[in-house]
């Protein structure tokens, strides 16, 4: 499990995250739901060790301090980021991005293995594993993207804005995939602004505002709350 218990982070004098906590679970979907802004960003940076929170954070995953690893370290303890923007290397190929996803010591292993797995979640990068990524469509790249973190085992993937940009056909494949990704035992803490369809597919879910939750639920519990509905899904409260 990742255990996350009162996060925060400052950039200069601005407050992005105030002693935030949540916790996920193996093999279950969590959704983060907030404005930008919010802080839902900082919280997995900070987590994946890309920017320091403040004395007396703890996330823990097997027990594992996060909060007390060096970057790569925090890969080899189980967690795998796929940030906003993607981060895929345009100038290589789609093998060759997903290869580096296996640098990781737990990965090295069972490399082929989790190969296969992805070619199954994403059977288009199967036709192209030798296409450079930057001549890619947008979702391709982010099944690259995905494909590349599952690349580490991962216990627990984090998923920064993966719809953002995206056809509603490829995101119906992506939000597809990620209940597949959870079926292998892995949990998921999902950042999204499609607040309708990862409530559909999460378990539980959290509500950020200015670096705090401020409410949590069952994710189906929060579909249907008329405050959630009202702030993140468009629709009257009734």
């Amino acid at each position: 499990m990742l255990e996350v218990k009162d996060i925060s982070v400052r950039y200069g004098q601005h407050s992005a995250l105030d002693r935030m906590s949540l916790q996920v679970a193996p093999g279950e979907i969590v959704v983060m739901l907030g404005a930008n802004g919010a802080g839902k960003t900082s919280l997995l940076k900070a987590l994946g060790g890309m920017v320091p929170a403040q004395p007396g954070a703890r996330a823990t995953l097997n027990g594992v301090d996060l909060m007390k690893l060096p970057q790569h370290d925090i890969v080899n303890a189980g967690l795998a980021l796929v940030p906003e923007g993607r981060g895929v290397f345009g100038q290589l190929s789609v093998k060759d991005n997903l290869r580096l996803g296996a640098l990781p010591k737990r990965a090295r292993a069972g490399e082929a293995q989790m190969l296969e797995r992805i070619v199954s979640l994403f059977p288009k990068l199967n036709l192209r594993m030798s296409q450079t990524v930057r001549t890619m469509s947008g979702g391709e790249q982010q099944m690259v993207a995905i494909g590349r973190a599952l690349m580490s085992h991962p216990d627990i993937l984090l998923l920064d804005e993966p719809s953002l940009g995206l056809s509603p056909l490829v995101c119906r494949e992506l939000f597809s995939a990620l209940r597949r990704i959870r079926e292998l035992g892995i949990g998921v803490l999902l950042v999204e602004q499609n607040a309708r369809q990862s409530l559909a597919i999460a378990d539980r879910g959290y509500v950020v505002e200015t670096g705090r939750v401020v409410g949590e639920g069952k994710a189906q519990a929060l579909l249907h709350d008329p405050a959630v509905r009202k702030a993140y899904l468009g629709a009257a409260a009734h």
